[in-house]
């Protein structure tokens, strides 16, 4: 496809500073610096702006720092027509906002790019392949990402780019995914000790997303896939007994228990989670061969599992 504009020199909006956020910025404004004429802003609420908090303000005092520019809006409260207002001031918009608003927002934010005439769009799809895994899953905010890629595809004004790269790495070993029990040294698989599950630290993705956002020839209208590591659970149990140097045990949970658990939890927070395990174990666009990634084929040094459980369970994961 011709080029509409150089990526060159880009006027690039990031939409949010938080987990992932931050370290888009980061990298954009690294990478800015070798691309004279870059432009490189972030959208944060007004709250955040004039926060005293001391960790928010330590985080706009880096952004300042880095040359990133402040902009206020409010992704929830602003209506679409606000938002197409200040994206059009840019060339490109790069969604790190997550669902902050619950299953609308993607969409919402989705039709403001559209509106605004943005040449590119990044959506918050870091995550797994929707399209794959396909409507109706146990996870149902996953058919809002798929209508988002539906609308995107439907219209040739505005580039977009979905960049997946599976899970948050450090997200397998949270407790509360119940994938990892370090207090009985058990290793739970989603589905089997076979299946497969994609992973990614949000720092590789930050790197990354930055790498891809001024690649030349330039990323238009398609998915890349990123990936940490791919493993199968039964290879986590393997990886925890080298890194913590004790035994750990396996256990299955299979589709059919993970559903049943899903439906029969009345909690609504403990009932998102097991959504997401359900999806994990049908592992149908969870994971994807490190090969097949812009990282593999490019040449990026990528954290891998066992290197984030090195770094983060190596003393506070170890048996007293």
């Amino acid at each position: 496809m011709t080029a509409q504009f150089p990526t060159a020199t880009q006027s690039i909006l990031v939409l949010g500073a938080g987990e992932l956020g931050l370290p888009v910025l980061r990298n954009l404004a690294r990478l800015s610096g070798q691309k004279p004429g870059s432009r490189i802003s972030v959208l944060l609420r007004q709250s955040t702006l004039d926060s005293q908090e001391p960790g928010k303000k330590r985080e706009i005092d880096e952004l300042r720092a880095l040359g990133v520019e402040l902009v206020a809006a409010d992704l929830v409260r602003d209506s679409i027509e606000q938002l197409a207002a200040v994206f059009a001031q840019f060339d490109t918009v790069v969604g790190c906002a997550g669902m902050v608003a619950g299953r609308e927002t993607p969409m919402k934010l989705a039709r403001a790019a559209l509106a605004s005439g943005v040449k590119r769009y990044f959506p918050w799809q870091f995550g797994v392949d929707y399209d794959v895994i396909g409507r109706g899953s146990p996870q149902d905010l996953f058919d809002a990402q798929l209508e988002v890629r539906e609308l995107l595809r439907a219209q040739r004004q505005t580039e977009w780019v979905i960049i997946s790269t599976g899970m948050f790495t450090s997200f397998l070993f949270e407790p509360v995914f119940g994938v990892v029990d370090l207090v009985t040294d058990t290793v739970n698989g989603l589905g089997s000790l076979d299946t497969c599950v994609t992973l990614t630290t949000p720092e590789d993705i930050g790197r990354l997303t930055a790498e891809i956002v001024f690649f030349e020839p330039r990323f238009c209208n398609e998915i890349v896939y990123l990936a940490g590591d791919t493993l199968a659970y039964g290879e986590v149990a393997g990886l925890l007994e080298g890194v913590l140097k004790r035994p750990f045990k396996t256990n299955v949970w299979p589709v059919p228990y993970l559903v049943d658990a899903m439906e029969q939890e009345s909690d609504e927070n403990a009932k998102h989670i097991k959504k997401y395990r359900a999806v994990f174990a049908q592992a149908r666009g969870v994971a994807w061969p490190m090969e097949n990634t812009f990282n593999a084929r490019h040449g990026f040094a990528v954290t891998s599992a066992e290197q984030w459980a090195l770094e983060h369970l190596g003393e506070a994961g170890r048996a007293e």
